[in-house]
């Protein structure tokens, strides 16, 4: 009986195991088939994810390439190769959709150059280099070479690398290898330092001074009327460039009081009528070299930390068989080396503007002397800076042939003559009154009240835009009438210079 009842449970425990098994089987048979008919009767979204890197300001919508683009201008002076892929794909309904379906792949490869690190090599660009200055030869060393050259071309590779989603704004093969060499040379004996850089000769035509020139020499599309070399202003001459700016300020303002101008807008306007009233009171207070008259240099940006130059030290620049005294007078972009004024450009060559460099190639000498500025900035002494130049290239071994002379082309104004008591200016009514009977030589009241006697007839540089005279100004014209009475012959009328377009490298 108790065996009975033992088996008889045995067989009802595995009954119902096996039911309990077969309930679990057919619960899973079941729900597969409910996914089965749910993946039949619903189409799949397959995302594709992809490792997204730091998050960074990005636009909206991608950029999208339309509308007629000049090629030969996209990629100026770059090899181009290009190819078709063609693989075979799903129906074009998916393929539309699919951003990977239809990719134009932008790979740049660009050879980073090497430095020239000795004379001869020098020699093989600037042939007369080791005449210009015998010296030159003890002073480089195997480890003369400046970290700035590396330097240089690693911010021009991360500019490469930013914009090459944008191909109008790519560098030039030009632009690109526009540096041959930075050295770091120091002579043996007398332990001057000097920095020498070999690169071509860009034309810089900034700059504006009102005590010596009325008028600037604005001729260039991005022209500004500074320079990183400035001073104090000696006289209560206004600049010619104010009236403009200020008729700046006038539009954005108005432009900003504007019921249809939107809030971004207007904190733009109001940015940028701030940094030109700062531009007007910087005007107004200093003066500046001139590129068309003053013989200066300009330095890459980040120059002054690795090398120690800064503005106002003095330089010399060697392209053929001539030394040019000359001064760092302004600080460029970070990515670009080998700009001179104008004034040393025409003197290269004549052919030379705001828009054409005298020399392409890369045969231009700039030799740097750091740490020689003077103490105190004021208007270019020609006369001092050959003095100047001369005595420090002798520190270095002498020059091989007898430094450039640059002679001053401003106008020197005669200064004007204290005002004595004379017949003429006697308030009583007399004969003496008459222009007849006032002397030749000096001004009337209503001659120096003229209209005639405008700023604009002594203006050597015309600007590019059509600005107001500075008659307007009392002390302006005043100082211009006794200006154009102090020539003997009349001043021709300013001619001015057709608008150009900045030539493309």
């Amino acid at each position: 009986m108790r065996r009975f009842r033992l088996s008889t449970l045995r067989v009802i425990a595995l009954l119902l195991f096996l039911g309990l098994l077969t309930a679990i089987v057919l619960r899973w048979i079941s729900l597969e088939r409910w996914r089965w008919n749910l993946a039949r009767t619903e189409p799949v979204t397959i995302e594709r994810r992809e490792p997204t890197p730091t998050p960074r300001p990005a636009p909206t919508k991608l950029p999208v390439i339309g509308g007629k683009l000049e090629t030969a201008r996209l990629f100026s002076g770059i090899t181009v190769r290009s190819a078709v892929e063609t693989p075979p794909g799903a129906t074009a309904s998916i393929e539309r959709i699919d951003p990977e379906s239809y990719v134009l792949e932008l790979k740049l490869r660009a050879r980073v150059p090497a430095p020239n690190r000795t004379i001869e090599e020098l020699a093989k660009v600037s042939p007369e280099l080791p005449r210009l200055l015998p010296g030159l030869s003890s002073m480089i060393t195997p480890d003369s070479v400046s970290p700035f050259f590396a330097q240089l071309y690693e911010t021009k590779i991360k500019g490469l690398r930013a914009n090459l989603g944008h191909l109008d704004q790519l560098l030039s093969r030009h632009n690109f290898y526009d540096c041959q060499t930075v050295l770091q040379l120091r002579h043996p004996e007398t332990q001057r330092k000097a920095v020498l850089i070999q690169s071509e000769m860009d034309v810089d035509s900034d700059g504006s001074d009102s005590d010596r020139v009325p008028a600037g020499s604005g001729t260039s599309p991005n022209f500004q009327p500074f320079t990183s070399f400035r001073w104090a202003k000696k006289t209560q001459n206004p600049s010619a460039y104010l009236p403009a700016l200020e008729a700046k300020i006038k539009a954005n303002d108005a432009e900003a009081a504007l019921a249809t101008t939107n809030a971004d807008r207007k904190r733009d306007l109001k940015a940028a009528s701030a940094q030109t009233r700062n531009e007007i009171d910087t005007l107004k207070r200093f003066s500046f070299l001139i590129g068309a008259t003053d013989p200066f240099i300009v330095i890459p940006g980040g120059f002054t930390k690795s090398e120690g130059a800064k503005v106002g030290d003095y330089a010399l620049v060697m392209h053929r068989d001539a030394i040019y005294p000359a001064i760092v007078g302004d600080v460029g972009p970070a990515d670009k080396a080998g700009e001179a004024s104008l004034r040393i450009a025409k003197e290269i060559s004549a052919a030379a503007s705001p828009m054409n460099r005298p020399v392409s190639d890369l045969k231009v000498t700039y030799l740097i002397f750091p740490g020689t500025a003077d103490a105190q900035f004021g208007p270019p002494d020609l006369d001092k800076l050959h003095e100047r130049c001369d005595a420090l290239v002798k520190e270095i071994g002498g020059p091989g042939v007898p430094l450039h002379k640059w002679e001053n082309i401003i106008p020197t104004p005669t200064p004007t003559p204290t005002p004595s008591p004379t017949p003429a200016a006697s308030p009583s009514p007399s004969a003496s009154d008459s222009p007849a009977s006032s002397p030749a030589g000096s001004p009337s009241p209503s001659s120096s009240a003229s209209p005639t006697a405008s700023a604009s007839a002594t203006f050597a540089f015309p600007i590019q835009s059509p600005i107001p005279t500075a008659s307007a100004t009392p002390s302006a014209s005043a100082t211009a009438s006794a200006s154009a009475k102090s020539t003997s012959s009349p001043s021709p009328s300013p001619s001015r210079s057709p608008a150009k377009k900045r030539k493309q490298s």
